[in-house]
């Protein structure tokens, strides 16, 4: 893995010395030229300096664009002639009458002029004239104004159909950001970078986890500073984009600014209710000796230059993010003492991550030919508390006492630079962690231009690669009687690299928004992939054997067997071809259509048609029907692991089968295939007064053989076919169960979005955004195999109502978003309500009653022998933010406020009526991970220095 990851760097950095070599040649050249013409490019509407404008000057022949507030400065003297190019906005050419001069572009529409690339390929639509839902927003907008530094929580609190889950207590998914569109997986939302598809993490999420049994891009491995725009599409876009756009596509721009952007922020919580420092007297749990914890502290350093006088450019990106640890336990007078998660919080992060973007024109000979390219590398290493070891003196024979390293003799070999003990004397225990470090390495390059018949064709390559490795600390192979070291162990990891080649070609016919204006595009893909499993080292999953029945393996997080080593690859061709028509002025039909061919699984063809019509000046009606697929992932496919344990005086084996384990056909379980979705939307964009736009969007997804977790069966599970217990059994496994296309959903919706702006002179303006989801999901069918049918026990075990539940938990019933931001000259001010609807899910009931996973239920709190749902109902929040901007000066800003400052929490994960059984959800905590969180108020502040 060092040597992979070593050539991965190695090809980063030559690409990096060859971005430095071009930026010194072009500086050099930029510093030649002596005479300057400069000035400010603004919006003429709203008066806020435009950045990214294009400015030609004709007379010299010279090209720039201008920067984050609009400022120019340009080869030339006073007199060329000067053109400003804007999409969205009319062209305008002036002669240059002085320096500092100011220049003003008008809209080219009555509507939203937010110009967006995602789900059309044809150039110059609008949010408000695309015939499907398409958010856009400058990322500076939603990061500079809360804590929160990374994509997915920004966008979880500014897109209401968009959702996100911070983990707690479930492995490896504790230490990514992975985010769904509609409630649905974080597998079939597709995520791209400027344009070009990116990669999924190498991880499958599977244990105490929303989204079990998927992969995902995890959105915090990019650079929240790079990012310029963010496109989300909010429609199925399989037959234009391919696998994983069932839900939707977000498309994340990169700057291409050419002026210098410092920022300095750092953040904490102050929860001062249920921070475990003000509810830890008996020494029960890990705490801060602060009332602040999750200390963030974040850097980014951010620069364009100019290369060449034709308009190209390099901008190089570092953000360094370090992230605390949080704290969080419920007080004596509203749940038990909390033995099961000591350490129940956030983990602990720490990312340093370097990009850029680049863009050249080839020569004047060839004006339209640039080359491109962009990516750059993350690493990050994260932290996390695994769940506590209690050792009871009372009862040194129980199964906990089993994970405690012995002497020789059998007593415990106690650590005090690892073990703890409660103030009572009643416990002694430890919480190993589990770490992480996380390689990711992206990289596209690619030429576009346009033929002398205005064909315009794009050819890239993009390679990624994630490499995910798990490391257990302060911890103890308690199998190693004698030892209490090693603390420290490698349990192995995995990774995934991704190869893709894209040909686009694309032409416009007749006159844009006139009838009969016709444009086709096509191309295709070519895609490898490769996904590797890797094992720890021996004593992180050996047990040695002994005599006192000590569990082996690393505590916390058992390391990957030698025997679950592998390599799996696969690649697949697409071609396609999209048409975007005017019949009629008012009348636009989009038709896309795709075809793929994998090699594991075979071909696969999608399609969609669109349109959109405008009834007049205030109303757009606009609707898609489409069908849309995921392939299966390799990770899906191929992931295994067996978790070694000691049970009933025999050593044995829970196990996780592949798709191609024998076990998993003796099972019945199929071959993995792709899902298929068929979509269909409707909805209505209105402009009913001067510059307040409203949008609403209904929408179902019908989906068919989602890939999902089954259950656990053993030999002794009654009703199995002969062969399938006689494989278990040879297997030496304790419990087996497999990844499988389980279910048929069903998801229905509506989004709401209404933004107005006013200006009221010169940098004086309001703007308030009201956006809402409400969404449901249904499971219409589990198709269990014929083989683990053989009664209802078994029909039960396969997709048990828990685990229903958390699928249909990936997202509240309902969310709304209402922002208000006012600025008035140099300050202004703005608060966020976000209303976080109902989620429900169900624990793991008792063991003396349905501890299957079924309808569980435990004993009331008033009397044992009355038995209540295990059931978790999270009420409707609100969640109120503030924060107030101060522009300094034109090179410094400054940003501060509070993100929820009400510290308001979700509702306690326990069935109030039997407050004795909580802790006993997914995340053992007193709150599961629901996507409010439950770390309470957050404060900020920000430093911004644009030069």
């Amino acid at each position: 893995m060092l040597i992979r990851t070593k050539q991965f760097l190695e090809r980063f950095r030559f690409n990096l010395w060859i971005m430095l070599i071009l930026t010194s040649f072009t500086s050099f050249s930029t510093f030649a030229q002596s005479e300057k013409i400069n000035g400010i490019i603004f919006d003429k509407t709203t008066q806020i300096g435009l950045e990214g404008t294009i400015i030609k000057n004709i007379t010299k022949n010279k090209y720039t664009t201008s920067k984050a507030d609009g400022s120019f400065s340009i080869t030339g003297n006073i007199g060329d002639l000067i053109e400003f190019k804007h999409i969205g906005y009319l062209t305008i050419q002036a002669k240059a009458e002085s320096n500092q001069a100011k220049y003003y572009l008008e809209s080219t529409s009555e509507q939203l002029a937010e110009h967006i690339t995602l789900g059309t390929r044809s150039v110059k639509r609008v949010t408000t004239s695309t015939s499907v839902p398409v958010d856009v927003i400058k990322y500076s907008q939603i990061a500079f104004t809360s804590a929160r530094t990374d994509i997915v929580t920004n966008l979880n609190y500014s897109v209401p159909s968009f959702n996100y889950n911070k983990q707690t207590g479930s492995d490896g998914a504790d230490h990514m950001e992975v985010g769904t569109l509609r409630g649905l997986g974080p597998d079939q939302t597709l995520v791209l970078l400027n344009g070009k598809r990116q990669h999924p993490t190498a991880f499958v999420a599977l244990f105490g986890t929303r989204g079990r049994a998927n992969s995902g891009v995890d959105l915090s491995l990019i650079p929240s500073s790079m990012v310029e725009t963010i496109e989300v599409l909010r429609d199925g876009a399989s037959a234009q984009y391919g696998s994983d756009a069932i839900a939707g596509v977000i498309n994340i721009i990169l700057k291409k600014n050419s002026n210098w952007n410092v920022v300095v922020g750092s953040s904490a919580y102050y929860d001062n209710k249920f921070n475990s420092n003000l509810n830890n007297d008996n020494n029960q749990y890990l705490q801060t000796k602060s009332p602040l914890d999750g200390l963030n502290v974040n850097l980014s350093v951010n620069n364009g230059w100019d290369l060449g006088k034709r308009g190209g450019f390099i901008n190089v990106d570092f953000e360094y993010v370090n992230q605390d640890k949080t704290f969080r336990q419920a007080g004596a007078n509203d749940l038990p003492e909390n033995p099961y998660r000591r350490g129940f919080g956030d983990a602990s992060a720490s990312s340093q991550s370097l990009f850029y973007n680049l863009e050249l024109p080839a020569s004047k000979v060839h004006e339209t030919l640039k080359f491109y390219s962009f990516g750059g590398g993350t690493t990050k290493t994260s932290d996390a508390y695994a769940y506590s070891r209690n050792w009871y003196p009372y009862d040194i024979e129980g199964g906990a006492t089993g994970r405690f390293p012995r002497t020789l003799s059998g007593d415990l070999f106690f650590d005090p630079s690892i073990m703890r003990s409660t103030k009572d004397g009643e416990t002694i225990y430890f919480n190993p962690h589990i770490k992480t470090v996380v390689t990711d390495l992206s990289e596209v390059v690619g030429f576009k231009g346009e033929t002398k018949s205005n064909w315009a064709w794009d050819l890239s390559s993009t390679l990624g690669y994630n490499d995910f490795h798990f490391f257990t600390e302060k911890s103890y192979n308690a199998s190693n009687v004698g030892s209490i070291t090693p603390n420290n162990f490698d349990a192995g990891g995995f990774n995934f690299t991704q190869f893709t080649n894209n040909f686009d070609i694309s032409k416009s016919f007749g006159k844009e928004d006139q009838a009969g204006n016709f444009n086709l595009a096509f191309g295709a893909e070519a895609r490898f992939e490769q996904y590797q499993l890797y094992n720890g080292e021996p004593l992180s999953y050996s047990r040695i054997p002994n005599d006192f029945g000590l569990a082996g393996g690393s505590q916390g997080f058992p390391g990957f067997l030698l025997k679950d080593n592998l390599t799996a690859t696969r690649n697949n061709l697409a071609v396609y071809a999209d048409i975007e028509w005017n019949p009629f002025k008012k009348w636009q039909l989009d038709f896309a259509m795709r075809g793929e061919n994998y090699s594991d699984f075979g071909p696969v063809s999608t399609f969609k048609i669109a349109s959109l019509l405008e009834l007049s000046k205030i109303v757009n009606l606009r609707g898609s029907a489409s069908t849309g697929f995921r392939a299966p992932s390799l990770q899906q496919i191929n992931f295994q692991n067996t978790i070694t344990s000691f049970a009933g005086g025999m050593l044995t084996e829970a196990r996780i089968a592949n798709n191609n384990d024998p076990l998993a056909r003796l099972a019945g379980i199929p071959k993995l295939k792709q899902e298929t979705s068929i979509n269909f939307s409707f909805g209505v964009a209105l402009k009913p007064i001067k510059n307040l736009t409203i949008t609403v969007d209904f929408y179902q997804i019908i989906l068919k053989d989602r890939i999902v977790l089954s259950g656990l069966y053993s030999a002794s599970s009654e009703g199995l076919p002969p062969a399938l217990i006689e494989g278990i059994q040879n297997a030496n496994a304790s419990t087996v169960q497999f990844f499988t296309n389980a279910i048929n959903t069903t998801s229905r919706g509506v989004d709401i979005v209404a933004d107005y702006f006013v200006s009221f002179g010169k940098n004086n303006n309001l703007k308030i955004l009201l956006a809402g989801n409400i969404q449901n999901l249904t499971i219409d069918k589990i198709n269990v195999p014929a083989n683990l049918s053989g009664n209802q026990s078994l029909v039960n075990t396969f997709f048990t109502t828990r685990e229903q539940a958390f699928l249909k938990a990936s997202a509240p019933n309902s969310k709304f978003n209402l922002n208000v931001d006012y600025n008035i000259r140099k300050v202004g001010f703005g608060i966020k309500l976000t209303q976080f609807g109902e989620v429900v899910t169900q624990g793991y009931g008792s063991d003396a009653n349905n501890y299957d996973g079924n309808n569980p239920v435990v004993p009331s709190d008033a009397d044992e022998n009355v038995l209540v749902p295990d059931q978790y109902v999270y009420s409707p929040k609100v969640v109120l933010d503030f924060y107030f901007k101060w522009k300094i000066s034109n090179v410094v800003s400054f940003f501060t406020g509070v993100d929820n400052v009400l510290n308001a929490h979700p509702d306690f994960t326990v069935n109030p009526l039997a407050k004795g059984w909580a802790y006993n959800g997914e995340s053992g905590g007193a709150w599961e991970s629901v996507q409010m969180g439950y770390n309470g108020r957050r404060i900020f502040s920000k430093l911004i220095l644009t030069f």
